[in-house]
C-alpha cells in the first residue's frame, strides 16, 4: 500500500515547479516525409510534427514558408504555437524558393499543399472542423491564394504581409523599369514582365490572390500587415488592404477606400479612424491603425513592419470550426528523420 505521506510530498513537489513558456530548446525535432505529387509525380518534401497521443482528433495546422524559403526554413515561432496547442504541424515545400516556373503559386505548388493536407488526414487523426492554414510574406501570398482557389479545403486561413497582386509587386520592385531582386525572381517564375502578352497576364492573374478571393465566401480569412511594410519591408500594405476588399465585396461590407489606403501609406495612420479601428491593447499586443471585418474575415494593420505575430494568428484560428468533408488518399514514400 502506498504511504499517504509520500503521496502528499509528491503533490507538493510538483506544485512547486515554476511555469515557464515554451522555448525553441523545448521544441521537438521535425520528421520528414516524401510525397509524390498527384499532378506531375515529382517528389515533394514535407516536415511535420504530431502529438504522441494523436489518436484523439487534433487540429491540423499547415504553415507555409516564405518567398525565398523552402520546407527546411526555421519557423520555430509557429511550431511553438502548434506544439503548445497540441496541433498537428505540417510544413510543405510547395516547390521551394520562388525562382522556378512550378513555384510561386503555380497549379503544381497549390496541389503540393493539397497533397500534404490529404497525406496528413490519411496518416493522423485530424479534426475535420479545424484544418488551419497560415503563412508569412510569400507564405502569406500562398495562404491567400489557396483561400481563393480552394476555399472548401480549409477551416480558416491567416495570412501575414502577403503579396496579393504579382503584377503590382513586380512593378513595385522594378523602379525606373529595372527589375530588382524580387522582380527578377518573378521573371524566373513567370517568364516575362506583366503586359507582354495575354498568356503572361493570365498567368500573373492565376497566381495572384486578389483575382480569386471573391470565391472564398464562408471561409474565415485573417489578413494582417505592419504599417511600415513596403517602406522598411518588401510588401506594401496595399496588398493586404486590396485583398480584404475582395472579401468585403462578397458580404456587401464597406470596402477600404483609396483615400484610406493612401493615408496608411504616406502618413502611416488614418485621419479619421472608424469605431472598428479602435482596438484596445487588451485585444491586440500592438497599436492598431486599421481593423475592418467582413463576414467571418478581417484585416488588421498594426504597428510593425514585414513581420507576423504567431500567437495572435493562432488565437484567432482556434476560434473557428468549419468542417471540411473532402478527404482523399494520396501516395507517399516512407518516413525519414529531420
Amino acid at each position: 500500500m502506498q504511504h499517504p505521506a509520500r503521496f502528499v510530498i509528491l503533490l507538493t513537489s510538483v506544485a512547486l515547479i515554476p511555469w515557464r513558456p515554451l522555448t525553441a530548446d523545448d521544441l521537438p525535432a521535425l520528421q520528414e516525409v516524401e510525397l509524390i505529387s498527384t499532378l506531375d509525380s515529382e517528389v515533394q518534401h514535407v516536415r511535420y510534427w504530431a502529438p504522441n497521443h494523436s489518436e484523439k482528433p487534433r487540429p491540423l495546422f499547415v504553415f507555409l514558408h516564405s518567398w525565398s524559403g523552402n520546407y527546411q526554413q526555421d519557423n520555430s515561432r509557429w511550431l511553438t504555437e502548434a506544439v503548445k496547442r497540441d496541433w498537428i504541424y505540417v510544413h510543405p515545400d510547395f516547390r521551394g524558393v520562388n525562382q522556378t516556373p512550378k513555384a510561386c503559386g503555380s497549379k503544381f505548388a497549390r496541389q503540393d499543399i493539397l497533397d500534404a493536407v490529404d497525406w496528413a488526414r490519411k496518416t493522423f487523426s485530424v479534426d475535420p472542423s479545424r484544418i488551419y492554414l497560415a503563412g508569412v510574406s510569400g507564405g502569406g501570398h500562398m495562404a491567400m491564394l489557396m483561400a481563393g482557389h480552394h476555399p472548401d479545403r480549409f477551416s480558416a486561413v491567416s495570412a501575414w504581409v502577403g503579396i496579393s497582386d504579382l503584377a503590382e509587386w513586380y512593378r513595385f520592385h522594378s523602379p525606373d523599369g529595372k527589375p530588382q531582386r524580387y522582380a527578377q525572381m518573378i521573371l524566373k517564375c513567370l517568364g516575362d514582365a506583366p503586359g507582354q502578352s495575354k498568356t503572361v497576364d493570365d498567368d500573373y492573374r492565376d497566381r495572384s490572390p486578389v483575382f480569386h478571393l471573391h470565391q472564398a465566401k464562408g471561409l474565415p480569412v485573417d489578413i494582417a500587415a505592419g504599417v511600415h511594410d513596403g517602406h522598411s519591408g518588401s510588401v506594401p500594405v496595399a496588398h493586404s488592404l486590396q485583398a480584404f476588399n475582395q472579401l468585403a465585396q462578397i458580404y456587401n461590407a464597406p470596402q477600404i477606400s483609396e483615400v484610406e489606403m493612401q493615408q496608411l501609406w504616406s502618413d502611416r495612420k488614418l485621419a479619421a479612424p472608424t469605431a472598428s479601428d479602435l482596438v484596445s491593447a487588451a485585444d491586440y499586443p500592438r497599436t492598431v491603425y486599421l481593423r475592418r471585418s467582413a463576414g467571418p474575415s478581417r484585416v488588421t494593420i498594426f504597428e510593425g513592419g514585414h513581420e507576423s505575430l504567431p500567437d495572435v494568428a493562432c488565437n484567432w484560428l482556434q476560434q473557428h470550426h468549419r468542417t471540411i468533408t473532402i478527404a482523399t488518399s494520396r501516395r507517399y514514400t516512407g518516413h525519414g528523420s529531420e
